[in-house]
């Protein structure tokens, strides 16, 4: 896998995959048994003294900060520790206070921070240094919506403006695609699709949703296409666009009763994922499927 300077990757598969695995060997904390891992020029592992302070890592599931005193104090305590001259220091924190609203808790202990605060902590804490690749291991776990909207914002405004280049890694698969215009799949540690998320689409899964309003209660039979819910008179299908296209579905509803309204719409992508991870499962317990995944060269 090559990720090019200043692109912002999203980083996806089933648990167990490789994902936070990847992310550790990217950012030198373990060594790879076989192969090569360089990043921004060099080994991570070997040349880990100089590397680590051109990187920022943050893990969702573990924080930096110290528990039991103001957040203040993981700031100053990192400006320390990686000499970060002070005029720069003043620069970006001034940025970073502003752009996660740190302010309201920045005196606050730690241990009293939300989920989300913290977060928002953690993150700024990654980019005190200026890194130029910033490898986020579930970063928005558990947070709420506003919370998410506000890091993924923060993400793609530093990647537009700084050029920083973003590996993510998430389960949350709407929020990858807001994000991140390439994704990457992994199953069992190998690459499994290596594309756009239109791409993703397009060549995993061509079912479709249709909700058409009749005159009639009663829903119309449709050939190639399943009900899925019939309320008075709106009635919702899946159809498979690769089988059947939507005029002709349209065709056979006029056929047997008037239509008021209708709307389409494919797959949000979370169901396509869970849709491939199924597929995954059912391979590896020695079933086939027909769909083919590939790699984009």
């Amino acid at each position: 896998m090559q990720v090019d300077r200043g692109e912002i990757v999203a980083f996806a598969g089933p648990n167990g995959a490789g994902k936070s695995t990847t992310i550790k060997l990217l950012s030198g904390i373990i060594a790879p048994d076989s192969g090569k891992v360089h990043s921004l020029g060099v080994n991570p592992f070997t040349d880990r003294v100089n590397y680590v302070g051109r990187i920022g890592v943050v893990f969702g599931q573990r924080t930096e900060l110290w528990g039991d005193l103001p957040v203040a104090a993981s700031f100053e305590w990192k400006r320390v520790v990686w000499d970060i001259p002070m005029d720069r220091y003043a620069i970006v924190m001034k940025q970073v206070r502003e752009l996660l609203d740190l302010d309201e808790f920045f005196q606050s202990p730690v241990r009293e921070l939300s989920l989300g605060q913290r977060m928002r902590a953690d993150l700024a804490l990654a980019l005190l240094h200026e890194p130029e690749l910033i490898l986020l291991d579930e970063p928005t776990l558990g947070l709420d919506v506003l919370a998410k909207k506000k890091i993924l914002g923060f993400i793609k405004q530093l990647n537009k403006e700084r050029g920083i280049t973003v590996l993510i890694t998430s389960h949350d698969m709407s929020e990858l695609e807001q994000l991140a215009g390439r994704i990457v799949l992994i199953d069992h540690g190998k690459l499994a699709f290596d594309g756009d998320f239109q791409q993703l689409r397009k060549s995993l899964t061509e079912k479709r949703t249709v909700i058409v309003e009749t005159t009639d209660s009663t829903p119309p039979v449709l050939v190639h296409a399943m009900l899925v819910e019939s309320i008075s008179n709106r009635h919702q299908y899946t159809y498979d666009s690769a089988q059947i296209t939507l005029p002709e579905l349209l065709e056979q509803i006029s056929q047997q009763t008037e239509i008021l309204d209708i709307g389409t719409h494919r797959p949000p992508i979370d169901d396509v994922i869970s849709e491939i991870y199924a597929h995954w499962r059912r391979w590896a317990n020695g079933y086939t499927f027909t769909q083919t995944y590939f790699r984009q060269d």
